[in-house]
């Protein structure tokens, strides 16, 4: 990785891109430049070069012949994603990738294996594990204070019309899992471990939604743990608390329970302590949403420091792998009525799309 300030290219000047524009700007005093903005929508390319200070494109290989960028952060569709991520790892540039990762997990595997064939790092911004509470429980399993975790419960649900700022959600052929549960499944790998099946349930409860907006997983881990992940955009609760993700775990010493506004009740050995575990606002942050931006943000962080010291991302393309495949895995056991082994990919040896039947 070049010395001095990492220049970053963002390709997506979207809705959610915003928050990693932010993100980046906001990282300048730890080495990070905004060097650049790509977008196809040529307002939308315009709008955010001309508010960040950088210049904009149209066009991702001409943005990448043009300027001299060390990374680039992918920030649009998920079905652009591999052409994208293969334009900048034959560029030689590091590459961070929106998650999903892309619509198949061979498209996911595509990309992996060219990044490792040109020795490019790659990173997928999977930001929710990196979410201020998410962090906080982590420290907590970490330190031991309720012994090892048998048992979760990783929860989101809301009724908040997720289709009024993303209102391709209505005729997407994955919706509730892809897009949220995703973010679940990875924080249940995160917490308690790989997992060695899954089994799910989806119900389509909004008749204007072509796919599922609810599913419920129970996942058995390697370690004998089981949790159960929920999604839904149909909840009707008051209050509502979008967009927080909603966390129980027991062990044998205690538990940890997130609660909602971001409180952390901690039961271990006998004693009950409570404490405050929200997300600090920043200036382009707004309440509700401070959750998921300074998730964003927080990635955005974790992603300069790996690239700076040249390792690996905490969510490199190798390990979000076992969340797709986890996804994948899902949607099969829905449709199977059955527990799934997920898929697993080897260097050298491209694994079935299929996980097994458990």
């Amino acid at each position: 990785m070049a010395t001095g300030a990492i220049r970053i290219g963002v390709i997506g000047c979207g809705f959610y891109a915003q928050n990693h524009l932010h993100a980046w700007k906001d990282l300048a005093s730890e080495g990070a430049k905004l060097a650049a903005v790509c977008d196809v929508d040529p307002t939308k390319a315009e709008t955010a070069g001309r508010a960040f200070g950088v210049p904009f494109y149209t066009d991702a290989s001409t943005m990448l012949a043009r300027e001299r960028l060390d990374a680039v952060d992918i920030v649009t569709r998920h079905d652009t994603h591999r052409a994208l991520c293969e334009l900048a790892i034959s560029s030689g540039v590091a590459t961070i990738v929106q998650k999903p990762f892309a619509p198949t997990w061979e498209d996911c595997v595509a990309i992996v294996e060219a990044a490792d064939k040109a020795g490019v790092w790659l990173a997928v911004h999977e930001n929710f594990r990196f979410q201020t509470p998410m962090r906080h429980v982590r420290r907590v399993i970490d330190c031991g204070a309720i012994g090892t975790p048998s048992w979760a419960r990783v929860t989101f649900r809301t009724g908040f019309d997720v289709y009024r700022t993303q209102p391709y959600f209505y005729d997407e052929e994955r919706l509730a899992i892809a897009d949220i549960g995703i973010h679940m499944l990875d924080l249940a790998r995160f917490f308690l471990g790989e997992v060695e099946r899954i089994s799910c349930e989806t119900q389509r409860r909004n008749p204007k939604v072509k796919a599922e907006d609810t599913a419920t997983m129970i996942l058995r881990h390697r370690s004998g743990a089981v949790s159960v992940v929920e999604c839904t955009y149909e909840a009707r609760r008051d209050p509502d608390p979008f967009p927080e993700t909603l966390v129980e775990i027991e062990g044998e010493n205690g538990s940890i329970i997130v609660l909602p506004g971001s409180r952390m009740r901690v039961i271990s050995n006998g004693t009950t302590t409570e404490e405050d575990i929200g997300s600090p606002l920043r200036s382009w942050t707004s309440n509700p949403w401070h959750v998921a931006q300074e998730g964003a943000f927080v990635a955005c962080r974790h992603f300069l420091d790996c690239l700076q010291r040249g390792l690996p991302a905490e969510t490199s393309g190798r390990d979000n792998l076992k969340t797709y495949a986890l996804v994948d895995a899902a949607y099969r056991g829905a449709t199977e009525h059955q527990a799934i082994i997920p898929a697993q990919w080897k260097q050298g040896a491209r694994a079935s799309s299929k996980g097994q039947r458990a």
